[in-house]
């Protein structure tokens, strides 16, 4: 085969260096490359396509494993309808709100302890006032 694009040439245009092409090969996510007689890899054109698809996902919250799975049923197209996109980015994104509202807190507890003035972690547990949530374990007695 001459055709194709070097591993050089698929991460630049895909906007990646060349180790997540090896990596990615390795799980499966795209297909091993043939090569020239010179031992180079040679990937398909639609390589591109299919890595920056792999870097939004998982810009998106999808984790390699997802997208292995997204990537097997897009390319059957006859999967179980919980295997598709829909699917998978309606719970996605019933998985990110849960964790905006968990950053919610995390960030309103941070600004109480600012406003609190704690300092250290220690003695702050030892404070009535201290909003932290590990200071309602200190004050529980030993048993």
């Amino acid at each position: 085969m001459t055709d194709g694009l070097r591993s050089g040439q698929v991460a630049a245009a895909a906007g990646v260096n060349q180790q997540p092409l090896r990596y990615y090969e390795r799980r499966g996510l795209i297909l091993e490359p043939d090569r020239t007689l010179g031992g180079h890899r040679l990937y398909p054109p639609e390589t591109v396509r299919v890595v920056r698809v792999i870097k939004t996902a998982q810009r998106l919250g999808f984790t390699l494993g997802e997208v292995a799975e997204l990537l097997v049923a897009a390319a059957h197209r006859h999967g179980s309808d919980d295997a598709g996109l829909h699917a998978r980015a309606t719970a996605k994104l019933a998985e990110t709100e849960q964790k905006i509202v968990d950053l919610g807190v995390i960030r309103d507890t941070l600004q109480s302890a600012v406003a609190a003035g704690c300092d250290d972690l220690i003695t702050c547990t030892e404070s009535a006032c201290c909003p932290l949530p590990f200071a309602e374990l200190a004050r529980v007695a030993p048993a």
